[in-house]
């Protein structure tokens, strides 16, 4: 089967591309072919060896470019590429050209296709907002507070009415936070929940904007890619009319995430953290829900973490 990966050279597309490949298969077919999308290069030349991967640089938001690699044989498609939380409220026309204008550009062309793949649509906690509940569900309210939250908004209920329809077999999974994140911090609201525990491991200063109170909810990445990979799995009748899922995460305050800092890497690791309050990103970050109920994802047979200290130690191992 070909697959296609938008965000193909990201950190989370690199990773889920070498995992589809350990595994060879997806739905129970061979995987025989693996496009990765993206505006650069995929870093990971031994990922590119793998005969079966194709690297295509291109501007996802063109539709051409999505013409000319979707097509019949495609069964699947993780659809990850996005202009993050900070980038896209700084930037709105780059936000609503790549989270929203390039979704629809894909379903359409998937749809002009007339091959219904497999769609995975990675969206975000920023989709809800406002007064929450103490405990989220897939069906709260969504009320998004920032411009990407309303791009990924969108772009869920496009899927889901593509899905309706009958264009498209898509799933949205609602990705909690990723943390540790490897690499340097990016333009994401949330990266703090990476840097405060990346920085300090590595003997560095990290600066943390955010209350210690502030409940994040988090997902490791390795656990992150077995969701997508299972999240494509899911006969579709077991998802009914409801495609959006919110994804098993643990809910973990700021403090309680430096503790287990502490509890893995001592004091000193601690004491590299410097605090100094952002009120533009405690403000987006304030407006995400820190609770989920994953009572239906689970029951569909996804998983996450365990705790945050195994999710540091794991970290540590990669």
């Amino acid at each position: 089967m070909k697959i296609l990966i938008t965000g193909g050279a990201g950190f989370l597309g690199q990773r889920l591309a070498k995992r589809l490949l350990e595994g060879k298969e997806l739905n129970g077919k061979t995987i025989t072919e693996l496009v990765l999308l993206d505006v650069t290069r995929p870093s990971d030349e031994l990922l590119l060896r793998d005969k079966r991967v194709r690297a295509e640089v291109g501007d996802i938001s063109d539709r051409a470019v999505l013409e000319r690699l979707i097509d019949a044989e495609t069964e699947a498609i993780f659809h990850l590429a996005a202009i993050v939380s900070g980038q896209a409220e700084a930037d709105f026309d780059l936000g609503m050209k790549i989270n929203l204008d390039a979704s629809r550009a894909l379903l359409e062309v998937s749809r002009a296709a007339r091959h219904v793949p497999r769609v995975v649509f990675t969206s975000s906690v920023a989709v809800y907002g406002g007064a929450l509940p103490d405990v989220v569900k897939d069906d709260t309210a969504l009320n998004p507070q920032s411009s990407y939250g309303t791009q990924k908004a969108i772009a869920e209920l496009l899927l889901s009415d593509y899905s309706r329809r009958g264009f498209i077999d898509g799933r949205v999974l609602r990705l909690p936070t990723i943390s540790v994140r490897p690499g340097k911090p990016n333009a994401a609201a949330s990266s703090f929940a990476s840097g405060i525990i990346r920085e300090p491991l590595k003997g560095e200063r990290s600066i943390c904007p955010v209350d210690g109170e502030t409940r994040l909810w988090l997902l490791s990445p390795k656990s992150a890619i077995e969701a997508l990979i299972a999240g494509c799995e899911i006969d579709r009748t077991k998802l009914g009319d409801q495609r959006v899922i919110n994804l098993p995460g643990l809910s973990v305050s700021v403090n309680e995430m430096v503790e287990a800092l502490r509890e893995v890497a001592g004091d000193d690791a601690v004491n590299r953290i410097d605090w100094q309050r952002d009120e533009h990103i405690e403000k987006i970050v304030g407006s995400w829900p820190g609770m989920w109920d994953v009572s239906r994802a689970q029951a569909l047979g996804l998983t996450g973490d365990n705790n945050f200290p195994d999710v540091i130690r794991a970290y540590l191992t990669e």
